[in-house]
Order: C-alpha cells, then structure tokens, then sequence
C-alpha cells in the first residue's frame, strides 16, 4: 500500500509520474495541459487463449436467472472453460438453460445434486441474495472453486463463515462485481495514486431509472405455479408465505430475499473505490429515502440517498461520500461515479475515465475587494501575485484527459472471470477474495440498517462489523 503524499507534492508527482504508465492500462503519458479535451486509447490487454484438456474448467451454474445467464456467458468467453450443469428453482429456466447451451447439460433444482458432481471444478452461485452465504459455504467445502454474485452476503454477520470456509478449502473464491478488474478500473486507481486529483474530499455516485424494467418489475411468465417453482425451497431460512409469484421472480423487492438499492447497487461503487484508492471502507451512513412510485407490494425504497464518512488512512485523506440511486427519475435515466480531490476531479465509467484539472482561485475578486479604497484594493492584488500560492496556481496544469477503452476490449465482465479463471490454473489470487467482498457489502448494507433505524449507524471497516 502506498503512503498518502503531501498536497504540495501531489502535482509535481503526478506529472512527472504519468509517463511511466505500466503496460496493463496503457503507456499514455498525460498530458499536462489538455485544455482542448485530450482523448487517449488504453492499451489492450493479451490474453492467453492455449489451453490443454488437463486446463479445462468445467462449471456450473447455481440460479439461472437473469444476472446468472449474462454471468454465464461472460464466463464462457475465457477460453478453456465448458459449462456442465444449471440448477435453479423455476422449471422453465432449466429449459431456457438447454436452449441457450445444449441439451446435454446436466438441470436439477437440487443444488445439492450439482455439487456432488466430480466433474465440476468451480460453480457460479447467482441466486437471490439470502441464499449466497448458505450456498457458497456449501459449494466451497464441497471441493468448488466459487464466483459468487454481489453483494457476498445479505448481512454483514454472515461474511465471517464464507471467508473461514475459502480458507478451510483451499478453493478460489471471487466475489462478482464485474468492473473490479476492468482497463478503466486500472487506470483509474494508477491515476489516483500518482496524485491526478490530489488529495481526495468527496465520493458522488448516483443511479437514475425510468422504467419499470430498471425498477425491477420484471415479467412474470405465464406457465408459473406452485408446480412449476419450488417457492418453499426460494423460501429457505426467510419468513414463510403462501406462493407468492411477486416475491419469487421479482425478489429485489422484498427485504426477506434481497438488499435493495444499496445491495445491488452501492456495492458495485464501493468495490471499485475500494480497489482504486485502497480503502477498507467507511465508518458511518446516514441514509434517507422512501417509497415514491412503485408501490407494487415491495418493502424497500425507490428514492435512496446516503450520506457515509470515510476516516483518513494511509492511503487516502478524511473524505465523505454520497450515494444516491432514484427508480422514478423524471429525467430519464443516468448514472455517475465521480472522485473529487483537492487538485482536480475524476470521474470513472464502464468503457473510459477522465481527469479534469482547474485552477485553485486563490486572488481576492470584485465581491470581496468591493469594501476597499482603490490604493488597498492594489497593495492586496499585489501581495496575492508574488505570493507562493499564486506561482502554484499558475503553474497547475488544467483542461481534461479521457482515457477510453479500445473497441476490441473484451469488457470488464469478461476481464472477471478471467481473473478468476487464471486464479484457478495459477493457485493465485483473485481482485475480489471474501474480504473484499465482506468489506464492500458490509459498507453498502451499512445503508439499510441506516435507512430502516432511521438514525445514524457505525461501521468497524477493519473489523468489518457494525458498532
């Protein structure tokens, strides 16, 4: 972990730093003055596509919905990798399964019976989210190596049992945010180490939604049934209700079987802010919101802002963070992630990242001056010209850079399982591990427990539990 750098040094640093730009997220130097809107392309990254049938991995799927089948297909563009079995709960997914990889893949709605199989090396576990501890426990002990869906856990209290299961095993275990090990992820962490904003004060992520798809009213299908889905098994250790079609194909909803905004969505933010400043995460949430628009039965918010304190360490200065995420977003949608420092702003998205740079106004104007006579309005202005700040401020570099990804890049999502993947072959490590994930989860979780005690609530980011 590197040490946080004085602010006066962080721009000399960075400048003279930014040319030496590693392989992996391109050798662009940036360029000190951009006022025109400098455009650079990272560098692709190689992939090796050679594999022996010893190196094959086989998978399987465990929840075949909607975030497991985009899950699936990401994975099964790495190379060497052939998907051998599907389990889920609804009839008619394990059909879909057959269609979109072949009638020979083994389906049950047992998960149990998939992972008894020898022929599975790892497991993809993409179910609702109360099920991901329980399920992943399983699957590690069982002998699989786990890629498990964000957040980790549906409570902060259950992390510990999946991070002693990873170690008890043996087995590679990564959590799926699927930028985390993105180009622009890369880039931007490089960025921020060598000083591009200086010191950093302030997180704003939000996530705007106009559609009742975005607001997860998903279909329902028209042959469901109490025969056709296995609603006492979705059920598990939650409160049981008759069947109930709502609750099981539009899960997100419910508090019961998910986490809502800040578990499906804030957690994608702070697994990348983890990973680029190298934080271990905040130490406490104010949340607000409420029930606007989609009033459908749910029980969790469609209007979410939460404000979260970050204490100072050595890789990053005190900062605070707001996240806010709005499924009736007049508007029409949108979304941002933006880090904002001392020096400059950097704002991250799926395929680029750009720095911008202003100069700091540091020379009293008209409004403030407005008060003196003539002769003292001079000797002030004077003062402020051969003063040491006022050299900085004109010496910064100012104007924006945006670094994009190249067309062919094979996306962040694939660039996941790739690292998974590698891990597996390599007995090596993944971007993701439990205690990241535990990290990051606990820290978006932090949010409902805010929103639901309607007060303030604390967070041990080291200890990684609520205080």
């Amino acid at each position: 972990m590197h040490q946080k750098k004085n602010s006066k040094n962080s721009r000399r640093s960075f400048i003279k730093k930014a040319s030496l730009a590693t392989a992996a997220v391109g050798a662009s130097p940036f360029v000190v003055s951009a006022s025109q809107g400098e455009r650079l392309l990272l560098t692709n990254r190689r992939y090796n596509g050679s594999f022996s049938s010893n190196d094959q991995i086989n998978l399987g799927l465990i929840g075949s919905g909607i975030q497991g089948i985009y899950d699936t297909r990401a994975a099964l563009s790495v190379d060497g990798v052939r998907l051998v079995a599907v389990c889920d709960l609804y009839q008619g997914r394990l059909e879909r399964a057959k269609e979109l990889w072949g009638n020979g893949i083994y389906v049950t709605r047992d998960y149990r019976k998939l992972l008894e199989r020898d022929d599975i090396d790892a497991v993809i576990v993409a179910t609702p989210d109360h099920w991901h501890q329980k399920i992943t426990v399983d699957a590690l002990l069982a002998g699989k190596h786990v890629y498990c869906e964000k957040p980790m856990v549906q409570r902060w209290e259950e992390g510990q049992a999946i991070i002693d299961a990873q170690k008890t095993s043996g087995k590679i275990c990564q959590i799926g945010s699927q930028a985390m090990a993105s180009l622009v992820n890369e880039k931007a962490k490089q960025l921020y180490t060598q000083g591009a904003i200086g010191e950093l004060v302030m997180l704003d992520f939000y996530n705007d939604r106009y559609s009742a798809e975005g607001a997860w009213q998903y279909p329902i299908p028209p042959d469901q049934n109490p025969t056709s889905v296995d609603f006492d098994t979705f059920l598990g250790n939650a409160p049981k209700v008759p069947y109930d079609p709502n609750r099981f194909f539009r899960w997100r909803n419910y508090k019961d079987y998910g986490t809502g905004v800040a578990g499906d969505l804030f957690v994608h933010a702070f697994s990348s802010l983890h990973h680029m400043i190298d934080s271990l995460g905040p130490n406490r949430a104010l949340a607000t919101g409420g029930l606007r628009y989609w009033k459908d039965g749910r029980d969790v918010p469609d209007v979410s802002i939460t404000l979260y304190d970050f204490p100072k360490t050595k890789t990053h200065a005190a900062f605070n963070a707001v996240f806010r995420v709005n499924f009736i977003a007049g508007s029409g949608g949108g979304s941002g992630f933006k880090l904002v420092g001392t020096e400059g702003e950097m704002e991250i998205g799926w395929n680029s990242v750009s720095v911008k740079r202003s100069k700091l106004g540091m020379t009293p104007g008209d409004y403030s001056m407005v008060a003196y006579t003539k002769a003292t309005q001079e000797k002030i202005k004077n003062a402020y010209v051969f003063s040491e700040k006022e050299i900085r401020k004109t010496a910064l570099a100012t104007g924006t850079t945006t670094w994009e990804s190249p067309r062919d890049y094979k996306g962040a999502h694939h660039d996941h399982f790739y690292n998974f993947f590698t891990a597996i072959r390599d007995n090596g490590a993944v971007v993701q591990d439990p205690t990241f994930g535990l990290r990051a989860a606990g820290a978006a979780i932090l949010a409902n427990d805010s929103y639901y005690k309607k007060q303030p609530v604390a967070w041990d980011p080291i200890a990684m539990k609520s205080i």
